[in-house]
């Protein structure tokens, strides 16, 4: 998959502006959850696999690699 985002595109020069301090993609769940350095959280809640594959290639071309984590999948233990 070849990105056509440019970070730059999505970079502020003036530091006032609120920007994401975090990103946590839940893979599971297909959401992702947003933080910025204002305290704000957003939800992004994607509705089937091609949107949270569009999302998430957004956010791995234009974030940087420290901010962004991943939640860990659920798994069922067989007990």
């Amino acid at each position: 998959m070849t990105s056509s985002y440019r970070p730059d595109d999505y970079y502020s020069d003036n530091m006032e502006d609120e920007y994401l301090t975090k990103v946590v993609v839940d893979t599971c769940a297909r959401k992702f959850y947003l933080y910025s350095n204002e305290g704000t959280a957003r939800e992004v809640d994607c509705d089937n696999v091609d949107e949270f594959m569009n999302v998430l290639e957004l956010v791995r071309a234009v974030c940087d690699d420290e901010i962004v984590s991943y939640s860990e999948p659920l798994v069922k233990s067989q007990l």
